[in-house]
């Protein structure tokens, strides 16, 4: 039988745990993924959390979808194919950085419930903080300054979610936030006190510095 180079694959061994990296740093080893519809949200929420935490002195770093697809997913289209293997690779980078004990601000429509599954499931228990940045498709459509949605409904931006392409909604999130009903900062301090909530796993003093 022949031999997969995948069965020769052994991961450089280290005596340094994440969790090492992250007390180093004075901080918890976390993503937050924020998932939604285009215009729903998700990237200024994102922004704004990092400007947050980057202020109290928290190690960040953003991952959203533009990003990386001007780079690591610029080989990718947007059939679903692409979609699934998009998000496998944002998962893989958000936890190779988690490892380093940095605190991930990832920023993805990811619309199908599977995929994100899957990115949880790289995590440990009390890492993976999901985030549904929600609206009515009127609010998002109109919202949209790109005319992304009105290319679509043309038929220029074939598979695209929300249009021809569907979107999964998390059935049981960290955190839902209709932006419709939330100005931003006022979602932003629903994303804080739920992360405070969530940060007595790592230790009340620790999430008290963090995020109260």
């Amino acid at each position: 039988m022949e031999t997969s180079y995948n069965d020769l694959v052994v991961p450089a061994a280290t005596e340094i745990a994440g969790d090492s990296r992250a007390s180093i740093k004075q901080q918890r080893q976390l993503v937050v993924w924020f998932t939604g519809m285009s215009g729903a949200g998700k990237s200024t929420l994102a922004g704004m959390l990092e400007n947050e935490l980057q202020a109290r002195g928290v190690r960040t770093f953003l991952l959203d979808g533009d990003q990386l697809r001007l780079g690591l997913n610029n080989d990718l289209d947007f059939s679903d194919a692409s979609r699934h293997e998009s998000i496998r690779r944002a998962a893989e980078v958000a936890r190779l950085m988690v490892d380093a004990g940095i605190t991930v601000i990832a920023s993805f429509i990811s619309p199908f419930r599977a995929d994100r599954d899957a990115a949880r499931a790289l995590f440990g228990r009390g890492q993976f903080f999901e985030v549904h940045v929600d609206a009515p498709f009127g609010v998002v459509e109109a919202r949209d300054v790109k005319g992304l949605y009105k290319k679509a409904r043309e038929g220029l931006l074939p598979k695209f979610t929300g249009i021809d392409s569907p979107y999964e909604p998390p059935i049981d999130p960290e955190l839902r936030l209709n932006t419709a009903e939330l100005t931003p900062q006022e979602a932003l301090q629903r994303i804080l006190l739920a992360m405070d909530a969530l940060g007595v796993d790592a230790g009340e003093a620790l999430a008290q510095r963090l995020y109260a």
